[in-house]
């Protein structure tokens, strides 16, 4: 992973939002998830370097509103991973849009030292219409990274049936093309394949991942 973003600021419009999502408490939906996979894929990597990941999720959300976290092990060089977000998305004539803040943390990150909510934040953007879509992701706080360097990843997609194809762009030079497969709500299938890496420094083999997820009711 699930790829990894000022969150002063950050943190109290993702509250807001949050907040407004649980205002209509009676038409509120809470949602929640757990799964597992043959590895942590993310954007093109395998970050675990091919040991397994396990996840879960839970999610809010009303009047287009959503605010929730996801966990996951399988990183091996931050460790155990928690994200918190928040967002708004919804419809206008046929195109879709969405509008979140991510925060990724790692408290237990064996590298360096501990990340926790505002180190790392993403603002992401999603736009579609029909079975297309593009998707931005700009990192706005990094605040765990000693150069304070900030990055983008931008993708583009398509879904045909129970296919997807994704493209997925980094800013330093690495894309990667996914071919996805949902066997069903709970089984689906990943090829990983490496489109451009011009310095030559990844791994450049394909990526077979198989996910499993199983809603908790």
């Amino acid at each position: 992973m699930n790829m990894k973003q000022k969150f002063l600021a950050g943190a109290v419009a993702a509250s807001a939002m949050a907040s407004a999502a649980l205002a209509p408490v009676a038409h509120a939906e809470v949602s929640a998830s757990v799964g597992a996979a043959n590895m942590y894929y993310w954007r093109g990597y395998d970050l675990g370097n091919g040991d397994p990941a396990v996840w879960g999720d839970i999610n809010v959300s009303s009047n287009g509103f959503y605010a929730g976290m996801w966990a996951s092990s399988g990183d091996a060089a931050l460790g155990t991973e928690y994200d918190l977000y928040a967002g708004y998305g919804s419809e206008v004539g046929g195109f879709t849009y969405d509008i979140s803040l991510w925060s990724y943390s790692y408290p237990s990150e064996p590298v360096a030292s501990p990340t926790g909510p505002g180190d790392l934040v993403e603002a992401v953007i999603g736009l579609g219409y029909g079975a297309f879509s593009l998707t931005y992701y700009d990192n706005i706080e990094n605040s765990a990274n000693p150069d304070g360097e900030d990055y983008w990843y931008t993708t583009v997609g398509a879904a045909v049936g129970d296919f997807s194809f994704t493209y997925g762009v980094h800013e330093y030079d690495y894309a990667h093309f996914d071919i996805g497969y949902a066997y069903n709500e709970n089984l689906s299938f990943t090829l990983g394949l490496v489109a451009d890496d011009v310095d030559g420094t990844e791994n450049d083999e394909a990526k077979f991942v198989v996910g499993f997820s199983i809603p908790i009711e």
